[in-house]
């Protein structure tokens, strides 16, 4: 599935077996893309690329969950010279198949290190698109969001912190429920109420549909 906004194109594939988005992004006069979250089923994702002729010039990781990162492997190996980016806090789980929780899964995924680690308020520019950094803990010590300020409305990559209709879940290793709250209240809400949200798993949202109607982010807790 693909949806374009003045020329920027966004393909999401949903992968298997966690039904894991990563996103292909690019603009449509260009076939030189960013991968999001390559997740686990790599081999949807090459099939994608290689359909689309793409040639992928940065691998972003929004955290370090395996259905996350499986994929990254495969990316790197396909394009080497693609910097591997994940935020600083989650760096480790990279190399780690304790700490990126894929042993829940009965695997052991293991990604390559990253290139290069970032957190709020760097920016990043590959393929001609512009991509700013908002640290958004909670799910993971390191989460982070990608957020495209380049089309109408905005598009902001959130893995899995928030989602249409819930949040990211906390009850696992290196989940905070309040620091989660916090993150969406002060750095996803406060974005404009058009602004496309792009979910680690499902469909599609806005920040608006979210803040006004997501029964997670009701109540005391946000005030």
């Amino acid at each position: 599935m693909a949806s374009q906004s003045q020329e920027l194109v966004v393909v999401t594939i949903e992968t298997a077996p966690l039904g894991e988005n990563t996103y292909l992004v690019y603009k449509s006069n260009s076939r030189q893309a960013i991968a999001i979250d390559p997740g686990i089923e790599s081999s949807r994702i090459v099939e994608e690329i290689t359909s689309r002729e793409l040639e992928v010039v940065a691998i972003l990781n929004t955290h370090g969950h395996g259905d996350h990162i499986g994929g990254n492997a495969t990316l790197k190996e396909m394009f080497p010279s693609a910097p591997l980016i994940i935020g600083t806090g989650d760096s480790v789980m990279l190399t780690d198949p304790n700490a990126n929780l894929s042993w829940m899964a009965g695997l052991e995924i293991v990604s390559p290190p990253p290139d290069r680690t970032v957190s709020e308020g760097d920016r990043l520019e590959f393929a001609g698109i512009e991509l700013e950094v908002l640290d958004v803990p909670g799910h993971t010590p390191g989460h982070v969001a990608y957020l495209i300020r380049q089309t109408e409305p905005w598009y902001v990559f959130v893995g899995d912190v928030l989602f249409a209709g819930s949040v990211g879940r906390t009850d696992i290793p290196g989940g905070d429920g309040r620091r989660l709250l916090q993150s969406i209240r002060e750095k996803l809400l406060t974005l404009p109420p058009e602004t496309r949200v792009f979910p680690g798993h499902g469909p599609t949202t806005t920040v608006g549909q979210e803040k006004w109607t997501n029964p997670y982010l009701q109540g005391p807790l946000l005030l």
